[in-house]
C-alpha cells in the first residue's frame, strides 16, 4: 500500500460511518464516537433542562441507548450526529414529561457568562427578558435555536434531527427568529421605561 492509499484509509478510519461499523463488533471504536460526540450532546441536554446533574445523566442515556440500539442503525441518509441528536432530543421530551415543568439554561449561569461592562442591573434584565421569551416558545421552536445556534448544525442536518425538509426548517428558524424579535421588542420597551422611571428621567 502506498503512502497515498495510508492516508485515505486513516481519513475513512476516522469517518463516523466507518467507527459505527467497527463498533458494531468493538466497543474501544464506540469509545471514539463516545469522546467525538459527548461534549455537543451534553451541551445541547443542557441548555433545555439548565441542570448539571440531570444534563450529565440524560447524555449517559443517550450513549446507553445508542450502544444497545446501534446493531439496527444504517446511514440510510442520516449522518449518526443526527441519530444522537434524535435520540437526546426523545430523551428530553420523556424528562419534561416526567417533570411537568420547562427550565432554560439558569439565569446565574448566562449572566456570568456575558461580557463584563455596562450596567449589571441592565444585564440581569436582558438576560432575563432573553430568558423568558424562548422560554416561551414552542419546545421545537427552542430545539431549533440551540441546533442552530448553540450546536452550529446545517439546516441539512436539522432537518434529519427533527424529521423535517430542508426548506421547512429554514421556514421554521425564519418563524422563530421573528416571533422572538417581535416579543424581546415589545419587552425591551417596557423596561427601558422602567429604568428610566428608576434614573428619575419619566418622558
Amino acid at each position: 500500500m502506498n503512502p497515498a492509499d495510508v492516508d485515505k484509509a486513516a481519513g475513512e478510519a476516522d469517518s463516523d460511518e466507518v467507527l459505527v461499523e467497527r463498533a458494531k463488533a468493538d466497543l474501544e471504536a464506540f469509545g471514539s464516537l463516545y469522546e467525538r460526540y459527548v461534549g455537543p450532546i451534553y451541551s445541547y441536554i443542557y441548555h433545555r433542562t439548565g441542570m448539571v446533574a440531570d444534563s450529565e445523566d440524560l447524555t449517559e442515556r443517550v450513549f446507553m441507548q445508542a450502544l444497545t440500539h446501534l446493531g439496527g442503525y444504517s446511514y440510510r441518509g442520516m449522518p449518526f450526529s443526527a441519530w444522537l441528536y434524535r435520540i437526546a432530543h426523545n430523551s428530553l421530551a420523556n424528562w419534561y414529561r416526567d417533570r411537568a415543568r420547562h427550565k432554560s439554561v439558569s439565569l446565574d449561569d448566562a449572566v456570568l457568562g456575558a461580557e463584563d461592562g455596562g450596567n449589571e442591573l441592565d444585564q440581569v434584565e436582558a438576560v432575563a427578558l432573553v430568558r423568558r421569551a424562548v422560554g416561551a416558545l414552542a419546545p421545537e421552536r427552542q430545539q431549533i435555536l440551540l441546533l442552530k445556534f448553540v450546536e452550529d448544525l446545517p439546516h441539512a442536518e436539522i432537518g434529519k434531527i427533527m424529521g423535517r425538509t430542508e426548506g421547512a426548517v429554514k421556514a421554521l428558524l425564519f418563524r422563530t427568529l421573528r416571533s422572538l424579535k417581535e416579543e424581546l421588542g415589545e419587552n425591551i420597551h417596557e423596561t427601558l421605561q422602567k429604568q428610566q422611571k428608576r434614573d428619575g428621567r419619566v418622558d
